[in-house]
């Protein structure tokens, strides 16, 4: 049978290449959770607000939190979006808005989630996110083909396990490429 359906970004990693000027996307991870014909959303992994913390959130939407909720970053999630929250975690799924991504993997943005995770009854692996990065239709495969991505799977270990510093050189060699070397022939013929 043959399969005429075109690959799905959903579940991969997209790692900015040294090209890549836009500030909201150098050297960034975005982990793409969804992929249709109508275009991409993906969370920056490896941008975090300088001055949020996940206390200030739960006081904006009124929820009660932890002491612990004050030391909780908030990433950039990308620039699309910027006053929406999303949750990128690990089991438990059973969030009023949980998508799965990967079968290890969902994004939730309902209040459950928030209330769980303030609470410090949340899912023990989580970022939170403000703001998306979206593509139109094609968007994605033309900036692909155009060298601004490098494409892997997801690795969850670099969402939730590494500091933020290190996550886009930690993908980076995970598909086997040295950032060092990238960076010191980048811009020459």
């Amino acid at each position: 049978m043959e399969n005429s359906s075109p690959v799905s970004f959903k579940g991969q990693f997209l790692m900015a290449m040294p090209l890549m000027v836009d500030q909201n996307f150098y050297q960034t991870v975005t982990c793409i959770c969804e992929y249709t014909p109508a275009g991409a959303v993906g969370v920056v992994i490896n941008r975090v607000h300088p001055s949020l913390s996940g206390k200030d959130i739960f006081n904006e939407l009124k929820i009660e939190s932890t002491s612990g909720a004050e030391s909780i970053p908030i990433h950039i999630g990308g620039p699309v979006h910027m006053g929406e929250i999303f949750v990128l975690h690990r089991p438990p799924f059973g969030w009023e808005g949980c998508f799965m991504i990967t079968s290890a993997l969902a994004m939730s943005n309902t209040r459950d989630i928030l209330e769980a995770v303030a609470m410090g009854r949340g899912p023990k692996s989580f970022i939170i996110a403000l703001g998306c990065a979206g593509w139109g239709p094609g968007q994605l495969e033309s900036e692909i083909k155009q060298n601004a991505w490098l494409t892997s799977p997801v690795f969850e270990e670099i969402i939730f396990d590494l500091p933020i510093e290190t996550r886009w050189e930690e993908a980076m060699r995970k598909v086997g490429v040295d950032p060092a070397m990238l960076l010191a022939t980048s811009g020459h013929a």
